[in-house]
């Protein structure tokens, strides 16, 4: 375990503390954890340290905070990443001048430039974030070939778990999630728009990834439509196919965070048709328990914390009052759950206690409502 890890470290712990702090006042707890945050080395090389790891992930923190003790730190890490922004930019044009697919690690939102970029935005480093958004738009917007066969840009050249497969990913695979796949990349370009920041070609990559998205929603059997989650080539090749299998209603790579994606994209390009796929599907999603049924645990990443908050974000954003409606009843259920199943031991932000416990419905969180 490395201290400065959101997926497993004490990390999580520091960022749940910040949050509690500047909403109670009492910064004892959040000072604390920001020490043992602080106990080993900062991940600092830039193929490792990611959004969730490393410098990029302490400085999230210490932004979340917003205390003073923490501003020449945050200033420092800060600069950190901008130059691991440039170091893998580079590296991901390089890839990209020779026309080569690439890992899911160096765009996803995880562990690639998507989070990196994600983080220049919220916290208004422009000018490093407008590099990122030139990436983006030649990831969504560039074709590869992959053995023999036009795919798209985001075309992973591993398996989902990002590692060579001599199996059924020999060719490597299309990832639709949010966490790991267009999803994420997609999501980034909109936000980055809809908060003014735009470049070159933007709205063409935009409107690739909306048609990518509309293109794959797939009948489900039993009615309905949802995405999957990746596909090799030749199951991508064969086109979305009817009859398909409903699929977990998760953050990371369900129907409900890929719709939010969707939904952000169709409301900047004033895309209605696109818009009332996005929100019909999220609908569908979280009120259909063939989708919900498969949800087993309470965490943010894939379980009912993620979901209700998911679900929060697109209605707020949402015409549609069904998608409100529905609220209710998913945060008495995450309440429920969360009583039966307490919130897991390990102290990881998306699978762990932390995550489960930032959420305002969860009956232990700690700032006043």
């Amino acid at each position: 375990m490395t201290h400065d890890d959101l997926g497993t470290g004490p990390a999580a712990t520091a960022l749940y503390e910040m949050v509690v702090a500047r909403e109670t006042g009492d910064w004892t707890k959040a000072h604390a954890a920001a020490k043992a945050m602080a106990a080993q080395p900062i991940t600092g090389h830039p193929a490792s340290a990611n959004l969730y790891r490393g410098a990029p992930a302490v400085a999230y923190i210490l932004h979340t905070a917003g205390h003073r003790a923490y501003a020449r730190a945050l200033a420092e890490l800060n600069a950190e990443v901008i130059a691991f922004v440039a170091h893998r930019l580079g590296a991901a044009h390089r890839r990209m001048d020779k026309g080569l697919p690439p890992r899911l690690r160096e765009y996803d939102l995880i562990s690639g430039l998507t989070g990196l970029g994600a983080y220049l935005l919220h916290c208004e480093l422009d000018q490093a974030l407008a590099t990122v958004l030139q990436y983006l738009v030649r990831l969504l917007t560039e074709p590869l070939v992959v053995d023999g066969h036009q795919v798209p840009g985001w075309w992973a050249a591993t398996s989902p778990s990002d590692a060579p497969d001599a199996g059924e990913f020999t060719h490597g695979h299309a990832n639709f999630g949010l966490a790991h796949g267009v999803a994420g990349p997609l999501a980034l370009l909109a936000l980055a728009r809809r908060a003014g920041h735009t470049v070159a070609g933007q709205d063409d990559a935009i409107a690739a990834g909306i048609t990518h998205l509309t293109t794959w929603a797939q009948p489900l059997k039993g009615g309905g439509a949802g995405w999957p989650e990746c596909l090799p080539l030749d199951a991508y090749r064969q086109g979305p196919q009817p009859d398909a299998a409903p699929t977990r209603a998760s953050w990371c790579y369900g129907t409900p965070g890929i719709a939010r994606a969707l939904q952000l994209a169709a409301l900047v390009l004033d895309d209605d048709t696109a818009l009332r796929l996005a929100e019909h599907t999220a609908l569908q999603a979280v009120t259909d328990p063939r989708h919900t049924r498969q949800i087993t645990d309470t965490s943010l990443c894939h379980g009912w914390a993620g979901l209700v908050l998911t679900t929060e974000r697109i209605a707020a954003d949402a015409a549609r009052p069904d998608l409100h409606d529905a609220l209710p009843a998913l945060r008495d259920r995450f309440t429920t759950e969360t009583q039966h199943h307490p919130a897991p031991e390990h102290t990881g932000l998306l699978t762990g206690a932390p995550g489960v416990l930032l959420h305002p419905a969860h009956p232990d969180h700690r700032p006043p409502r």
